[in-house]
């Protein structure tokens, strides 16, 4: 390997995104960051902060910004694709003439497109036919990275170079990189999570206590798995950072997107309202009703995805939400020990009067 600089180019003037151009230049990369707005472009370069996403972060002074997505990508080793997942194929295809196959592609986006129901790292492979293809996903408050709080993260791929030179680029000593090789639970993963923390958010708003909450991450996480598990996933994935992990943070804090608008729906506010007020994309909205078809289409049990559903585009109301929720069936806690089916069977057998289960 070549003791030159690695460069890596970051496709996104997002927070997260900004976040991870700064700690590949504090390794030593050579980093350039394509934003569609030539004016911030400017000013991070002037003035070394992005003031739209992270005006309190001082990037490293290193980081270029260009609107000229030739140039940002010229030479680059690795790209982090750090796009909104409605405009990520847009930004790919833009980028394509200038891509070649010896790079390493890296998404940063926890989302899901709905033509197809495609995860992002699954449209750089439509779009590019590479190899060198990765996803990275976790517990990534970017205001927290930002910081340099203590964080972890994963890179998951089935090319061990991709893992390889993304730990290489992006680990640190407040940056953990780990390693995966189930790329789509560790990307799928990333995106479901995002619909159980507008559930927290709600829940939170309606004055619901600890238990509540626990209850809440404890069923997403089965649900989340059930679901992952029928489209080909591994279920001990969600047991690491990307799942549980993912989970917990964003359903415990107030600097989750998906939290906010979860709780400003459950002080009432409608669903239009919510999200103008948070000024960001937040992922889950679209989520929760390409994930409720989905799982409608392979017959997935998800009560928390069908009810928040309900909550964002039928106008049922929160707290009913939460009671229709409670009044549900009692099955199985882990049903990778025991199935929810077997529960089902022996509710069954007790009430045609069979006797022992």
């Amino acid at each position: 390997m070549s003791d030159d600089p690695m460069r890596v180019a970051v496709l996104g003037g997002g927070s997260f995104g900004t976040a991870l151009a700064s700690i590949a230049a504090d390794n030593g990369a050579r980093v350039c960051q394509w934003l569609r707005d030539p004016e911030l472009a400017a000013q991070i370069n002037r003035e070394h902060r992005n003031p739209r996403y992270l005006p309190d972060y001082a990037i490293n002074p290193a980081v270029r910004a260009s609107s000229d997505m030739q140039a940002v990508l010229a030479g680059a080793e690795l790209v982090l694709v750090a796009i909104p997942s409605q405009a990520f194929r847009e930004v790919v295809r833009q980028a394509r003439p200038w891509l070649n196959p010896d790079q390493i592609l890296v998404s940063t986006t926890k989302g899901i497109q709905e033509e197809g129901f495609k995860l992002m790292s699954q449209i750089l492979e439509e779009e590019t036919g590479f190899t060198h293809i990765g996803v990275i996903s976790g517990p990534n408050l970017a205001t927290e990275i930002a910081q340099k709080q203590l964080t972890a993260t994963v890179v998951a791929s089935d090319d061990a170079l991709t893992r390889t030179r993304v730990q290489q680029a992006l680990g640190c000593d407040y940056f953990r990189v780990y390693a995966s090789n189930d790329r789509y639970g560790v990307e799928l993963g990333g995106a479901l999570k995002n619909i159980y923390a507008i559930a927290a958010g709600m829940a939170a708003a309606l004055g619901m206590g600890e238990n509540t909450r626990s209850m809440l991450m404890t069923r997403a996480l089965a649900e989340m798995g059930r679901f992952a598990v029928s489209l080909g996933a591994n279920p001990m994935t969600f047991l690491g950072l990307a799942g549980v992990g993912d989970l917990i943070v964003t359903c415990s804090s107030q600097l989750s997107r998906n939290y906010r608008v979860g709780y400003a729906l459950g002080q009432g506010k409608g669903l239009d309202e919510a999200v103008e007020a948070l000024g960001q994309v937040a992922e889950g909205v679209n989520t929760i009703r390409l994930v409720r078809d989905k799982a409608r289409n392979e017959g997935v049990y998800m009560p928390l995805a069908e009810g928040l559903y309900q909550v964002l585009f039928e106008g049922v109301p929160a707290r009913e939400m939460a009671r229709m929720l409670m009044r549900g069936e009692q099955s199985s806690d882990v049903e990778f020990v025991l199935p929810r089916e077997d529960v089902q069977q022996a509710h069954r057998r007790v009430e045609a009067g069979e006797g022992n289960p």
